[in-house]
């Protein structure tokens, strides 16, 4: 259990049944009137933020969040099927739960997968994955008066602004957090 008075970022608990991770939070301490938690919390399974006012003395059950590396296996049909690296079970996920990060990452690569109570609900690609370009027009240098972008697709599927000079079939340093262009890999 943790009181609200106790809350820090990261904490993950359980409110009414639904699982909530401390975005921020902030005591407050107004001239009159009792003294309150104000936080931001954020519904692990929908990625919904709220803003909510909480008793310092109100009590939540923490929430344990068990985090796997997994390795992403193969497609069949609408199950995506993950290998835990420990057991080399097989555990297959809905494309709702993966389909964010299936952006980033292809077969054999490592990914976070998050389970609750023996579910999983969110999967997490690496912070940075490296994929080829699969289809992108070539750049002139000149066409524009200062550095210029065009668009890129890579294996996976997704498009990524990335500079002139980077051609088809290169390999690229993407950063998932934000899906933006790092750097060419040799």
């Amino acid at each position: 259990m943790v009181m609200a008075g106790d809350f820090r970022k990261g904490v993950t608990l359980e409110i009414e049944g639904k699982v909530y991770v401390i975005v921020d939070f902030q005591h407050v301490k107004p001239g009159k009137g009792a003294a309150f938690v104000r936080a931001k919390i954020k519904n692990v399974m929908t990625e919904q933020v709220l803003e909510q006012t909480f008793n310092p003395s109100d009590k939540y059950p923490l929430a344990h969040i068990e985090r796997k590396d997994m390795q992403y296996s193969y497609k069949d049909g609408d199950l995506y099927y993950f290998m835990d690296m420990e057991s080399f079970e097989l555990v297959p996920l809905e494309k709702g739960i993966c389909e964010e990060a299936l952006q980033f990452i292809k077969e054999e690569m490592s990914a976070v997968v998050m389970f609750y109570k023996g579910n999983a609900f969110s999967v997490e690609p690496p912070n940075f994955v490296e994929l080829t370009i699969v289809e992108c027009e070539p750049g002139v240098q000149g066409d524009t008066s200062k550095a210029g972008n065009k668009p890129a697709k890579v294996e996976t599927g997704l498009t990524v602004q990335v500079p002139l000079f980077v051609n088809n079939g290169e390999k690229i340093r993407i950063d998932t957090r934000n899906g933006t262009y790092m750097e060419r890999v040799r």
